[in-house]
């Protein structure tokens, strides 16, 4: 996973609100899909260690659960979250890991597309939703958006993948260049995804920019537990 700073410390500061209007819009999403329900405790998927105003915002602003909880491969000391698990979200987890970290709700931001291939991402889903007794919420850039907001650079991440890669490598920007580092997705790639799990109920919204749909956020249910 990304650490945030590693692309927001080049963003302009107009870039900057807008990202940050983005996360308002997505906030208001969510409580609005959580609001009336009976929920105890959330688990943060890919929380980063960095500790500024903007980092972790969504969890932060979800402020009526008693429990906070977050698995991320960096290391969280923050006394946000009365438990944390330093540990990629593509590996394994143990069936203790499982106990101590399922929550009513998993939400995960700007995460997916930074933990690898299309096998990890499907990977990333089947741990979130082992952990989820009620909600899950994925939220991701969308790729089919013109500007990519990471290199904010427009278009050239609608190439072909590895013309993508290789463009970015030319330009200086040989991080995000590699899959395990940026791996953006379309609606379609999490629908087919979604196609895996028979016990998910889920629905998909938007926030837009410039009239186009700059952010996913799937939605899903445990309907299993």
């Amino acid at each position: 996973m990304i650490n945030e700073n590693t692309y927001l410390r080049s963003h302009t500061k107009f870039t900057d609100k807008i990202i940050h209007n983005k996360r308002l819009e997505i906030i208001s999403i969510i409580k609005e899909e959580l609001k009336n329900k009976n929920l105890k405790d959330i688990l943060d998927i890919g929380t980063t260690a960095d500790n500024s105003e903007s980092s972790n915002i969504i969890i932060k602003s979800l402020k009526n659960f008693e429990i906070y909880k977050s698995i991320s491969d960096q290391k969280i000391i923050s006394n946000f979250f009365s438990k944390s698990l330093q540990k990629s979200i593509t590996q394994e987890l143990s069936s203790n890991e499982i106990d101590i970290f399922s929550s009513d709700v998993v939400i995960s931001n700007a995460t997916i597309e930074h933990v690898g291939s299309y096998n990890e991402q499907l990977k990333m889903i089947e741990n979130i939703i082992k952990l989820t007794k009620k909600i899950f919420i994925i939220v991701t850039p969308n790729r089919l958006h013109p500007i990519e907001f990471h290199t904010k650079i427009p278009f050239f991440h609608w190439l072909p993948k590895p013309i993508h890669r290789k463009i970015l490598s030319l330009i200086g920007l040989k991080y995000l260049s590699k899959e395990q580092n940026l791996n953006l997705l379309k609606t379609n790639n999490l629908i087919d995804m979604m196609k895996n799990f028979e016990y998910v109920e889920y629905d998909i919204k938007y926030v837009k920019f410039l009239l186009f749909n700059s952010n996913i956020i799937l939605i899903g249910k445990n309907i299993r537990t």
